[in-house]
């Protein structure tokens, strides 16, 4: 399976919508989380040039806000496709072909895990479970479950994603 790159230039950020959230947090205790959780809703990832900007408003070194970022798994750094295609790799899923399903998923796509597709419509994440392990071996797109997969199965869900009809 050919590499794809995921890294491209992000678009500039726009700082009034970056000040609107920090004004919206003026003067509260403890703001830099619900900073980063706006920041992440607004944007869909974490900017640099908008957590540049957050520390010399909160008073804090660009390093603190890294620090918290990194520390909890929600806060992204690169921009995330439109849909987001979850594997689980929990025991009943990786019993019933969870690597599989994650081979397919990402030869369908042309990424590996953790990556995003060239036309920043898909990202794939392995997840440590889904707690759906009845239907196990499962993916969630976006928000919407599928399980007892197969490779079949896989494929034609995202091919209904990549088509626009949201399977």
């Amino acid at each position: 399976m050919a590499k794809t790159s995921n890294r491209q230039r992000p678009k500039a950020v726009d700082r009034k919508v970056v000040r609107a959230i920090l004004e919206r947090h003026a003067g509260e205790p403890g703001a830099v989380i619900p900073v980063l959780q706006d920041f992440q809703r607004t944007f869909g990832y974490l900017p640099r040039p908008a957590l540049r900007i957050a520390a010399r408003r909160l008073g804090r070194p660009v390093s603190e806000l890294l620090g918290v970022a990194t520390f909890y798994s929600q806060f992204r750094f690169e921009p995330v496709g439109r849909h987001v295609v979850r594997v689980c790799h929990g025991t009943a899923c990786h019993v019933a072909g969870a690597e599989r399903i994650s081979w397919v998923v990402g030869e369908e796509l042309d990424v590996e895990e953790g990556e995003t597709t060239a036309d920043r419509l898909f990202t794939l994440e392995h997840v440590a479970c889904l707690g759906c392990c009845s239907l196990a071996p499962v993916m969630m797109v976006d928000e919407t479950t599928y399980g007892r997969l197969t490779p079949q199965t896989v494929r034609r869900v995202l091919r209904r994603y990549r088509q626009g009809a949201e399977a």
